[in-house]
């Protein structure tokens, strides 16, 4: 396209802006100014045109437009925005401290409801009363023997009703035992609970003592538990305990047992919880037995002391539940409000544009919470280094590489004037080595940045320095001119010098090492390559025989882009990134690189040494 079209078309595109340009009304003609902007705005607006009459023609069926999927990311943001920050969450909003107050409430739970099942001790407890019952028994029994036994025409004993009834309230007063006493035949003659009387058989019940300390509190916490473990299965199923209007000894299976001359005991369900014990014993006067005696008794003792024992370990647990739940309270407080905090602080890091949130120290606790907050304060000051040099990086590549595109516009823009094919070719010539030192400047800047994911991804091994080192001299030896300069090795014998890290990378800053040496060495100079054990390291020194190195720049040669060739050399052959990816690798695996000069007992610069120190594999 001709400058004459391109100006046309550049005209007509601004046509439409300059008819929209707005004027300022002067105060005279305020009316003039609006007309002419009317008229403006007419010119702009598009041309009404009468609608064409066309046949009726069905239009395509639309389909409704779909609602637009917000990204999962989206969700995750919206998730984490409505998470509270540890000023205005409560402790009781922390799940850790659900879990911990759970766990340490079951871990107390667990034994208490085992002590409040008791069988042992409940069996213990039936298995005393029951021998107490039967040893009351006999000697009941041997009372009844004794004194209520009469001989008969025949010589034949046999126990006598009135005295055996008289004998057994006289011995069931102190210990309210309920007492009955069969014969041989079945008939119960005597019962404890029956006294004749004029007006007929009179029943005796006893009545539960009374408590004059017995508070209403206790009461509703005794007919409470009475309620709860009364519904509580039952681990023993007991007969049930029954008593006939006319009762006869074979109601009753261990006063057959008795009758036989055996002493038994027996437990039956009264109903509500509730157990009679009995023990039937025989008496016997001389081996010969004249009836069997049953003793029964409620099992109230034994429940009372039941509910005495749970009743004390309840509240003894209810005084442990309460200093389990502060402890883990404190517990809680002590761990999930901290890493609250924590949390908080790395999302206002990372909401934050600037670098003034922190994360809090907390390492003064000397705990694992205290090393979690030092590992986040430091790795937040590693991301902001990292973002620091990212910064630098990009603005010093910036920088270099506009070095190049200025020479190469320069260069561009003056051929096309330069007529001369002499001038021509000259800047032909500074065009194509502005483009090879733009291309090996990318080059470089490509390998320096992929260096820290290749360090994060790459395992380190074991890497023989040896055959590293006589890898690239023989390489040199092999390449090299003849007044190039000459590379010597020093290594000692019988070792392989390895040392941790990846092959490739400690060859690349060993060639690095190497070229700096070859373009600052004289020509038929000599380059040393020299490595050594030194504890648990082993260095790797390069010496050449060049100018050195000023003192002042000992640190800086080492910086990005940092670019003090020899005389003579061309310019944009190097692009200063070598030793600074050098320092890089060699730090990845845990190792120093430094430079110094070489120098005669005169104080004389006799060229620069590169050491190297690796860790021993």
């Amino acid at each position: 396209m001709s400058e004459a079209s391109r100006s046309d078309e550049v005209e007509r595109w601004r046509l439409p802006l300059s008819s929209a340009r707005v004027e300022t009304p002067d105060k005279g003609d305020a009316s003039g100014f609006w007309r002419r902007r009317k008229a403006a705005a007419q010119q702009l607006k598009p041309a009404r045109t009468e609608p064409e009459l066309r046949p009726s023609v069905p239009l395509p069926r639309q389909e409704p437009a779909l609602a637009p999927v917000k990204p999962a990311k989206a969700t995750k943001e919206k998730a984490k925005s409505k998470r509270l920050p540890a000023s205005r969450r409560s402790l009781w909003q922390s799940p850790l401290t659900r879990r911990i107050l759970v766990l340490n409430i079951m871990a107390l739970l667990v034994p208490v409801l085992g002590l409040l099942y008791l069988p042992t001790y409940r069996d213990s407890l039936l298995q005393s009363e029951l021998e107490l019952l039967k040893t009351e028994g006999s000697l009941f029994s041997g009372a009844l023997a004794a004194s209520g036994v009469a001989t008969g025409p025949l010589g034949e004993e046999k126990l006598v009703p009135e005295t055996s009834r008289q004998t057994i309230r006289r011995l069931v007063d102190v210990s309210k035992t309920r007492a009955r006493l069969f014969t041989p035949d079945g008939t119960m003659v005597a019962d404890s609970f029956l006294l004749s009387g004029p007006g007929g058989i009179v029943t005796i019940t006893p009545l539960p003592p009374l408590d004059p300390n017995e508070s209403l509190v206790w009461k509703w916490v005794a007919a409470t538990y009475d309620w709860v473990f009364d519904r509580l299965p039952s681990s023993r199923i007991l007969q049930p305990y029954q008593e006939a209007a006319v009762q006869n000894a074979a109601d009753y299976q261990e006063v057959v047992k008795a009758m036989g001359g055996e002493a038994m005991t027996f437990v039956r369900d009264a109903g509500k919880g509730k157990m009679i014990l009995s023990a039937a014993v025989p008496v016997q006067r001389y081996r010969q037995v004249l009836g069997a005696l049953l003793l029964t008794k409620p099992g109230d003792d034994i429940e009372a002391t039941l509910r005495d024992t749970r009743l004390t370990i309840l509240g003894v647990s209810g005084i442990a539940l309460g200093v389990t739940v502060l402890l883990s309270l404190y517990l809680a407080s002590t761990i999930a409000l901290p890493i609250h905090r924590l949390a908080d602080a790395a999302d206002r890091v990372r909401r934050d544009k600037g670098r003034q949130k922190t994360i809090p120290d907390l390492s003064a606790r000397g705990d694992e919470i205290g090393d979690l907050s030092g590992a986040l304060r430091d790795m937040t000051e590693a991301v902001w280094r990292r973002m620091d040099a990212i910064e630098g990086f990009a603005a010093d590549v910036a920088h270099e590489i506009k070095n190049p595109l200025t020479s190469l516009r320069s260069a561009v823009e003056t051929v096309a004037r330069v007529e001369d094919p002499t001038q021509q070719k000259k800047l032909m010539s500074i065009i194509l080595d502005d483009v090879q030192r733009l291309d090996r400047l990318i080059s470089d800047i490509s390998d320096a940045s992929r260096i820290d994911a290749e360090m994060s991804r790459a395992e380190a091994a074991p890497v023989k320095l040896r055959d590293l080192v006589l890898a690239v001299a023989d390489i040199h030896a092999a390449t090299g001119r003849d007044s190039a300069p000459q590379i010597r090795t020093q290594l000692p014998e019988g070792g392989s010098l390895s040392v941790l890290g990846t092959e490739g990378r400690l060859g690349q800053v060993v060639r690095n090492l190497v070229a700096n040496a070859i373009s600052f060495s004289p020509p038929q100079g000599v380059i040393l390559l020299a490595a050594r054990r030194v504890g648990r390291h082993i260095q790797l020194t390069v010496e050449d025989e060049g100018p050195g190195i000023p003192p002042d720049k000992l640190g800086a040669i080492f910086e990005r882009f940092y670019s003090e060739r020899p005389k003579g050399e061309k310019f944009g052959t190097h692009s200063g990134l070598g030793l600074s990816i050098s320092k890089q690798i060699v730090e990845a695996y845990g190792g120093s690189l430094r430079a110094d000069n070489r120098v005669d007992a005169q104080g004389r610069i006799l060229g620069a040494r590169f050491t190297v120190t690796l860790l021993v594999a």
